[in-house]
């Protein structure tokens, strides 16, 4: 796997573990490496680095459990994390004649009945506990599973009591109701992915019972807590600002950075970047691409809007998350979520959708969104500040959708890609359909895995 224009560098850096990208999992991932004592590099894009935590912070984060589990397993002690409050509305799915508050089950009991979604509160209240006890089997199920493998033994699952997957009463849902549940698992998945199992949708829907984590203090964030932790830990984040190769010296696998004639080396390599973007950005510096990277490219991309707007504009009945569902459009649900600012008196507005990934058509479909929140939020049309325009990341661009036949949890999940070399991907996508727990469990089994494969 020699690297063109890079071949034989003057210098080399070396770590157990480079990790070639920012997103989240990869993140966790360094830290249960270097909690194992294990000298870790997580190389981000220099665009990526520069692109605000808040446009890169999962849109719902589910209070309970496996939240805990994780926060407990990166080692965050609860003065670190003190910031972080929950809420028990997990957000809102505002249709253009309905705002639903969803969380607890007594809060969404009642706004199913209320909205009509359901004939009698008795029907919502059995909804509602068969999805809770479904959900919490879910979790029980994701933080015993050993469900990632970086070697040829097989992972075993969990065993837990009880039926799993999504209630017939939820799974087979029609009308008001069905379009309730079809809302939310579109617009809380963190990827689009063949039809979820009904195991991930269980937890999915199951997950807001528990209501929704947030932080309240301007630049807070989850992305924060784990970087300080791999810090504190010894591990190293750098930023790339130009082209390189993927290199291997020996028997390590790593980078080659072109025109500085040295090397980032690692005894393993963790690709955390979207294989078909790195591996276009390797033809595009001439370097050779890898024939483990997958050159099939993405359709679909998450599109994020940073907005400001006054405080006191804002409605009072807006809930911290909300998933808009416009009338019609290519968008599909589109998410809103409200922040800290930094600035007294504003707050700041994320506004996400996935859209075809059209450079070109970016401006345009950005406009579109921002008319539908208009149209759902009349009270906020023509208030709205946009943020300075950011930079699209070359290859470290973690809001790429790459659509997968896989349906992801409880399947297993191998990260070994370079055959009998030490080099292994994160295949979000096949835990994209848990949201943003799949994106927090990935990356703690991963590390392990990692570790015990190094060990």
């Amino acid at each position: 796997m020699a690297a063109r224009s890079a071949a034989s560098p003057r210098r080399a850096r070396r770590w157990d573990v480079l990790v070639l990208g920012s997103a989240l999992p990869g993140l966790a991932a360094a830290v249960r490496l270097a909690m194992g004592g294990l000298r870790v590099l997580v190389a981000e894009e220099q665009a990526a680095s520069r692109i605000p935590d808040v446009l890169r912070e999962p849109f719902f984060l589910p209070a309970g459990p496996a939240l805990e589990g994780c926060l407990r397993a990166f080692g965050l002690p609860p003065i670190e994390r003190r910031g972080l409050q929950v809420d028990e509305i997990a957000y809102q799915v505002l249709f253009p004649d309905a705002r639903l508050d969803v969380g607890v089950p007594a809060i969404t009991t009642d706004e199913l009945e209320a909205w009509g979604f359901v004939a009698s509160a008795a029907e919502a209240e059995e909804l509602m506990a068969e999805l809770a006890a479904a959900a919490h089997l879910e979790a029980e199920a994701l933080l015993r599973a050993n469900f990632v493998r970086a070697g040829a033994q097989r992972p075993t699952p969990a065993a837990v009591s009880g039926p799993r997957g999504l209630p017939r009463s939820l799974s087979r849902a029609e009308g008001r109701l069905g379009d309730f549940v079809s809302a939310q698992l579109l617009g809380l998945a963190e990827d689009v992915p063949g039809r979820p199992s009904s195991e991930a949708r269980a937890r999915l829907l199951g997950s807001a019972l528990g209501g929704g984590a947030s932080f309240r203090k301007a630049g807070a964030s989850l992305r924060g807590l784990l970087r300080r932790r791999l810090e504190a830990l010894h591990g190293e984040l750098r930023s790339l600002s130009g082209p390189f190769a993927i290199t291997e010296l020996g028997d390590a696998p790593g980078i080659a950075r072109i025109g500085h004639g040295d090397a980032w080396l690692g005894r393993a390599l963790l690709l955390n970047a979207p294989s078909a973007r790195l591996a276009a950005a390797l033809r595009g510096w001439k370097s050779d691409v890898p024939s483990f990277l997958s050159k099939r490219a993405a359709r679909r991309r998450r599109l994020s809007l940073l907005l400001r707007v006054k405080e006191s504009e804002v409605p009072e009945p807006l809930a911290r998350r909300a998933l808009l569902i416009p009338r019609q459009g290519e968008t599909g649900p589109i998410r809103l979520s409200r922040h800290p600012s930094a600035r007294n008196g504003e707050v700041e507005l994320v506004l996400s959708a996935v859209v075809p990934d059209d450079a070109k058509r970016e401006a345009e479909q950005a406009a579109q969104l921002v008319e539908a929140l208009g149209d759902l939020l009349p009270v906020l049309r023509d208030r709205l500040r946009p943020a300075s325009p950011l930079p699209r990341p070359l290859w470290d661009d973690e809001a790429l959708r790459v659509e997968s036949g896989s349906h992801g949890w409880p399947d297993s999940v191998d990260l070994r890609v370079g055959g009998r070399r030490p080099i292994f991907r994160l295949p979000r996508e096949q835990m994209a359909s848990l949201g943003a727990e799949g994106e927090l469990l990935l990356g703690w089994r991963a590390g392990d895995a990692i570790r015990e494969e190094l060990s």
